[in-house]
Parts: C-alpha cells; sequence; structure tokens
C-alpha cells in the first residue's frame, strides 16, 4: 500500500471514529462490567494491558456514543455520560493501582533518598542517625540481590556514593514485575525504611533558632551580659572580634526586625569585605544599609560597582540616591565617574552635592572640568561648596586651581574651600622651591 493510501485509510478510520455510535448507557455498563471482572482476575502485566486496551475502547466508544442527555426539569434525572466517564476513571484509578510493583519505582525512591543525604543540612546527631539507615539499606539490597553494596565511611558523600550503588545493583538486576514481584516487593519494603529513617534522623531545620545558635557556638562568647535579648549582647562582642560570620549567621537565623536592623548596623561599622556576596545580594534588592556596607568596604566592594550604577538615575528616589553616590565615592572606582558627573545637572539640589563629593573620593581627573562648571554657575552654595570640596580632593594643581579662583566669594562655606585649595598651592609651590639635598 501507497503512502497515499494508507494516508486515506487513516483519514478514513479517524473519520469513522468521530461518526456516533449505536451504544447505549446499558451496553456501555454491560462492557464495563466485563473490564471489571476481567481486573479482578487479572494476573500479570500482559493481562492488565488487556484490560487497559478494553477500557480504552468503551472510553472511545463512549466519547462517541449519541447519548440522551437529562431531563432538566428533573433534579433526580443522572446524566448518564457523567456516570459512565466517573465509572471509566474509578476502573483506571483501579487499575493504576493493580499494576507492579515495578523496580524502577524502588530506583526512584533511592535517587530521592541519594538527594536527601547530599542536599540536608544535617546535625551532629542526625549525621550518625543517617550513617546507620544507610547500611542498613546497603545490607537489605545485597541480601536480597547477592550484590555488594557497601558503605565507604560515615561522611555525607559516603553515603550518597552508596546508594547510588544501590540504585545501579536494582537497575542492572532487570527484575521483572511478575517474575520477580517478592524480590521487588522486599526491595520496595526496604526503601520505605530508607526513607522512613531519613525523615526520623535530626535535620538542621528541626533546631529552634537558639538551638541552631547555640549549636554554632553563637553564645560561647557570654560571660555577665547586660543587654537583652541576651543575642545582642553575643552579637556585639562578635563584632568587637571582627568576626563576619557569626554577624551573617546571626542575621540569617534572627528574623526579627530589631536583631536584623543591629546586625545590618554591625556590618555597616566592620566594613568588611568578607560580607561582600550577602551584602551584595541585598543591594541587588535596593537595601540602603547593604549598600552603605559596601560603600564602607572600598576597592573590596568593587565588584558592586556595575549593580550600584543601575541606581544612579533613581531620581524618584532621593535617599537611595545619596546612599548608592556616597557608596560609590567610597568604593572609589572610575567606572563611576561619568555616571555621577552627569548627576550634576540633576534638578533636585539636596542631592547634586552627593554627587559632587562622590566625585572627589573617587580623584578621577576627568571630573575637574564638570565640578569646576559646577562651582561657576550652580544656583545652590551647597552645591558649589561641595564641588570646591571634591576639587581638593581630587588635588592636581589644575583641581586646586579652579577651586582657589573663589578665594573672595560670598558665600562662607564656598569661600573657606577655595582658601583651602590656595593653602594648598601655596604648600605645593613652597615644596617646589625648597631645594633638595
Amino acid at each position: 500500500m501507497s503512502d497515499r493510501d494508507d494516508e486515506t485509510a487513516a483519514d478514513s478510520d479517524a473519520a469513522a471514529s468521530e461518526e456516533p455510535t449505536d451504544a447505549t448507557p446499558e451496553t456501555l455498563n454491560e462492557r464495563l462490567d466485563g473490564v471489571e471482572s476481567a481486573l479482578e482476575a487479572a494476573e500479570t502485566e500482559a493481562d492488565l494491558d488487556g484490560v487497559e486496551s478494553d477500557l480504552d475502547g468503551v472510553e472511545a466508544d463512549l466519547e462517541a456514543a449519541d447519548l440522551p442527555e437529562p431531563d432538566g426539569d428533573d433534579e433526580d434525572d443522572d446524566d448518564p455520560r457523567e456516570a459512565l466517564e466517573s465509572r471509566v476513571s474509578d476502573l483506571r484509578d483501579d487499575l493504576e493501582s493493580q499494576r507492579g510493583p515495578y523496580a524502577a519505582d524502588v530506583v526512584d525512591d533511592v535517587e530521592a533518598a541519594r538527594s536527601k543525604v547530599a542536599d540536608t543540612r544535617w546535625t551532629e546527631r542526625g549525621e550518625s542517625e543517617i550513617v546507620d539507615v544507610v547500611e542498613a539499606f546497603a545490607d537489605a539490597v545485597s541480601e536480597t540481590l547477592e550484590a555488594d553494596v557497601a558503605v565507604a565511611g560515615d561522611d555525607v558523600d559516603a553515603l550518597a556514593a552508596a546508594l547510588e550503588d544501590a540504585g545501579s545493583a536494582i537497575e542492572d538486576a532487570d527484575l521483572d514485575a511478575d517474575d520477580d514481584a517478592e524480590t521487588i516487593a522486599s526491595l520496595l519494603e526496604a526503601s520505605d525504611d530508607l526513607e522512613a529513617g531519613l525523615e526520623d534522623a535530626q535535620e538542621w531545620d528541626d533546631l529552634e533558632t537558639n538551638e541552631q545558635l547555640m549549636a554554632e557556638g553563637f553564645y560561647d562568647v557570654l560571660g555577665h551580659y547586660k543587654d537583652y535579648p541576651p543575642e545582642l549582647s553575643a552579637l556585639k562582642e562578635w563584632e568587637k572580634r571582627g568576626r563576619v560570620d557569626m554577624i551573617l549567621l546571626a542575621k540569617d537565623s534572627l528574623q526579627s526586625e530589631f536583631m536584623q536592623g543591629h546586625c545590618m548596623d554591625a556590618l555597616v561599622r566592620m566594613a568588611n569585605d568578607d560580607a561582600f556576596e550577602e551584602m551584595h545580594q541585598l543591594a541587588q534588592r535596593r537595601e540602603k544599609k547593604a549598600i552603605k556596607a559596601l560603600g564602607r568596604m572600598g576597592a573590596g566592594a568593587e565588584a558592586a560597582v556595575e549593580t550600584l550604577v543601575e541606581y544612579v538615575d533613581s531620581d524618584s528616589d532621593p535617599a537611595l540616591q545619596k546612599v548608592t553616590f556616597r557608596a560609590l565615592g567610597e568604593i572609589g572606582s572610575t567606572d563611576a565617574t561619568q555616571a555621577l558627573a552627569d548627576k550634576l545637572e540633576m534638578d533636585n539640589d539636596n542631592v547634586r552635592p552627593y554627587a559632587a563629593r562622590a566625585l572627589g573620593l573617587i580623584g578621577d581627573t576627568r571630573a575637574i572640568d564638570p565640578l569646576a562648571d559646577t562651582l561657576e554657575s550652580d544656583e545652590s552654595d551647597t552645591v558649589r561648596a561641595a564641588a570646591a570640596w571634591a576639587l581638593r580632593q581630587i588635588g592636581t594643581e589644575s583641581a586646586l586651581e579652579a577651586a582657589a579662583e573663589y578665594a573672595d566669594e560670598r558665600s562662607y562655606l564656598v569661600q573657606h574651600e577655595a582658601d583651602l585649595a590656595a593653602a594648598a598651592l601655596g604648600d605645593d609651590d613652597a615644596d617646589a622651591e625648597t631645594p633638595t639635598a
């Protein structure tokens, strides 16, 4: 038969299947009675396959049948199609429950157990408990399959490897659902014990917060503490000792707003780039204290500059801009120079000084001209004074000269910065005239 003939035949079959059949609720129920009897008598997977085929046939005829609709006037008049579909669904559930068990089910359970062992944070007690559980399962698999599955150590990696070996041994046994039903049942019983044992073993998340902190030694620094709660006293002591890890532990564990605030304040004061990853993640969510902490880290937070530059244009959030500008200045990366220089012309004269000061902290000479322009023409004396301060921080001769021009300025703030710049130029001139030995 040609491909065209095959397509024609397929189209004919499809069209026939869409045509209404002469099936009635009575005949369909009789056929489902037969399916139910066959399901009760089925002993092998092949028997169940036959039952499934018969059930598929009934369902197909049910879909195509032109069954009477219920009379809407009679509330007790059942919908025959709905009743038949419900019966088909129930028989499918019974069919699936009667299948198996399969070796693949055991393998899936073992893989789930392996993942739990490897991915769970266990307590010290839990680690010892899971060793016994995994060893018992490995012994059960070895005995049932006459295979060599052993646990080569008591650490998590060794236990996970043993479970992987057990799964491979079960797969390699090529167990048949009919011929090896008892073997599969024994393995399932063992995998159920494995799952239950792992579930009962003590996980880190099973501990209360204070128990977790105690297990990590967080309270070990406490003597006679004055602050309440004791966690605050411990936090202050760890800060004194420079232990960023303990501050981060407290931050992750103690979720009260009170303690979260104290943890963040400690991290800002510590200015330690050991906290960079945590602070960078929070900064990506626009957490202002985290941005402040990054700034305090200086060059140690240079990897966060790209993130922070994205906030430079957040004119709708001046508070975010202020803390961001300052952080960028403290980090000191010239990658932020242009973005900050552009903000010297923004409308908000409460934020412009922060942009100017950040440029001064960075010290990039490319900022001299825009800062000089700001000093000359900005309408706010506060902004102009900040620009003069920034020019002094840059400290090159041209920067100092640009600031020193305003020594006779009417604004005291600007004049003060100009005088300091002029003095710095005088010191430079004096140094230049001093002969060297």
